[in-house]
């Protein structure tokens, strides 16, 4: 990205995603890599700042993720955060041992305002603690900065160096002044301008679509998703009726979504494209029938995908290009930014190059999070309903649905989802909550309704709150909520006679159910 440019340096820890995050909403790109970058390759890429992430070893240790002390003689702003910040001190000189008081969770920090990383937060300010080790001695030439009772090397700085270093993770929301702590660094000691704007990004990638694309043909498969959708707008946007978006309806959708994405991306729709809507339902559930395990399930589904897919790609013929919505976090959870391990191999199509005739993957959106790709879709013009649409995972009701898919159980699971999601709207909690959803337990209970006994289905109801999608809590929504949607699915769904509330986090549980 021809951008200003923070980077992110990843010592293994959970939060390398939301730094990044964090940075671009002070309108600054960020990119993340891991500690094992080249030098000189750092170098070359010329970045305004760099930030030190979390780790779960100690740096004292042999064979701990470190880095060279010329990275700290580059002179470029950098920012050590917890375990980067331990880091920064033992390469610099200065000591890190086991703390004699472990500190988790929020603790008050008191801070040296005469800091510029600390120009306008409060003297003393809650912020998120999760170490082991301790700053016994600050490196020579840095000055403490922030100290709480436990720990006297709460942040550290050497001024004339450009060089921070915190204790404490200002990336989450537990810290309070947290981005205001990194709107310090990257704007008073960094010196960005703020030139990453989602605006300017959908003008410039509509042109370099344009022009690697040409005159040649684009083939896009459709899912109805936020990733997808926008991707395949900016496609249109781009190069108009030479690309093909297949929408393959595999039955598993919500309530009115195949007709929903017809709408918008259908011959009555606003973008001159070539739109092929597959009804493929009946195919998928004899598929699916008689099968109860969710790994298989999967399997079948993504497979299935693929055979419709590819069978509609050969009437079309060879294609020059082939569009996937994978995005940033896809990438990062890939192994091929970071440090993190690999936590799954994305491939938004589910394998297609191997049978798919074409030259080039197009990833429009491969650099960006969930929430700047929503912001694209605003951009683009696309309607609100779509753009924040809910979450919905590949295999869809598939693995909403404990064992057995049947259409009767979809039907179910349909009606009770856009039931909960209506009443969640009109409390107006839709934008408030991470991801929620109905799904059918595999559970049948007797009930009564009109004098009569039942021995119907129970579906559970499922809301989190969450940042990153890898570690949720359950929200507590209001109980008339919870029971007007549950009076109504009881009502209104037929084969069903009791819903649950899921208030397991994630972990032990999963956002899914399958």
């Amino acid at each position: 990205m021809n951008q200003e440019k923070i980077l992110v340096i990843d010592f293994g820890g959970q939060y390398n995603q939301l730094v990044a995050r964090r940075v671009r909403e002070c309108n600054v790109y960020c990119e993340i890599y891991s500690y094992k970058t080249d030098l000189e390759q750092i170098k070359a890429m010329k970045p305004k700042g760099i930030i030190l992430t979390g780790g779960p070893d100690s740096c004292y240790e042999e064979g701990a993720a470190s880095c060279s002390r010329e990275l700290f003689e580059l002179g470029i702003p950098i920012l050590g955060l917890c375990y980067g910040a331990q880091v920064m001190m033992h390469v610099l000189g200065g000591h890190v041992c086991k703390a004699p008081v472990r500190e988790y969770g929020k603790i008050e920090v008191a801070v040296d305002r005469s800091s510029k990383l600390f120009a306008d937060v409060s003297e003393k300010t809650i912020c998120w603690m999760s170490h082991n080790d301790y700053i016994e001695k600050e490196a020579p030439g840095f000055t403490i900065i922030a100290h709480t009772p436990n720990c006297p090397v709460a942040a550290a700085e050497s001024a004339e160096r450009q060089l921070y270093a915190f204790q404490f993770h200002p990336e989450v929301l537990h810290t309070q002044e947290g981005k205001k702590m990194l709107h310090n660094f990257v704007y008073g000691v960094c010196g960005c301008m703020g030139t990453w704007k989602m605006d300017a990004f959908v003008e410039m990638s509509i042109q370099a679509i344009r022009e690697k694309v040409g005159d040649g043909k684009v083939l896009c498969a459709l899912s109805g998703g936020v990733d997808s959708s926008v991707a395949a707008v900016m496609l249109a946007k781009a190069v108009g009726d030479q690309l093909t978006c297949v929408f393959v309806d595999h039955g598993l959708l919500r309530k009115n979504e195949g007709n929903e994405v017809e709408e918008v991306f259908g011959p009555n729709g606003p973008y001159k494209l070539h739109f092929i809507r597959v009804n493929a339902q009946q195919r998928f559930y004899d598929r699916l029938k008689g099968v109860e395990d969710p790994e298989r399930k999967r399997k079948i589904i993504g497979e299935e995908f693929i055979r419709v897919f590819e069978e509609e790609a050969k009437k079309i013929g060879a294609v020059d290009f082939l569009v996937q919505g994978t995005i940033y976090p896809d990438v990062v959870e890939s192994g091929l930014g970071g440090e993190s391990a690999v936590i799954k191999s994305h491939h938004n199509v589910g394998g297609l190059p191997d049978y798919v005739d074409f030259k080039e993957i197009i990833e429009p959106l491969r650099d960006l999070f969930k929430d700047e790709v929503r912001k694209v879709g605003l951009e683009l013009g696309i309607p609100e309903k779509l753009v924040y649409r809910q979450p919905f995972p590949g295999p869809g009701l598939g693995i909403r649905i404990i064992g057995e898919v049947t259409p009767e159980k979809v039907t179910m699971v349909q009606e009770a989802d856009a039931i909960y999601r209506e009443e969640i709207a009109k409390a107006g909690l839709d934008r408030e909550i991470g991801q929620y959803f109905a799904a059918l337990t595999n559970m049948r209970s007797v009930g009564v309704m009109g004098d009569g006994r039942t021995y119907d289905y129970a579906i559970a109801l499922r809301a989190v709150n969450t940042i990153d999608f890898m570690t949720a809590e359950a929200a507590e929504l209001p109980w008339e909520v919870l029971s007007k949607t549950a009076n109504r699915i009881v009502n209104e769904v037929k084969n069903v006679n009791r819903v649950l509330y899921d208030c397991t986090g994630k972990p032990p549980g999963t956002i899914e159910f399958e």
